[in-house]
């Protein structure tokens, strides 16, 4: 995989993320609970996160072990709702 590659995924990794933290700014778990619309926004969000993680080479993971890999590649094959 090229570096140019590795930059598009981090940068779908990067938009995907702040658009879930946007989503949730100002809300508590019971909005959460409540907002189905929501929960399936950052739950896609999440699985995109994963996904693009998931196509990061790993040489640039290596490269960069500050970030957890396992952990963001494991959002696109299993959500648990406890996390949220």
């Amino acid at each position: 995989m090229s570096h140019h590659e590795d930059s598009t995924d981090c940068a779908h990794m990067l938009d995907a993320g702040q658009k879930a933290i946007a989503f949730l700014l100002g809300k508590n778990r019971e909005d959460l609970d409540s907002d189905e619309q929501l929960a399936l926004a950052v739950v896609r969000l999440l699985e995109v996160v994963g996904e693009a993680a998931n196509q990061v080479s790993f040489p640039f993971q290596t490269a960069h072990p500050e970030i957890p890999w396992l952990a963001l590649r494991g959002t696109r094959n299993r959500f648990d709702s406890r996390v949220l």
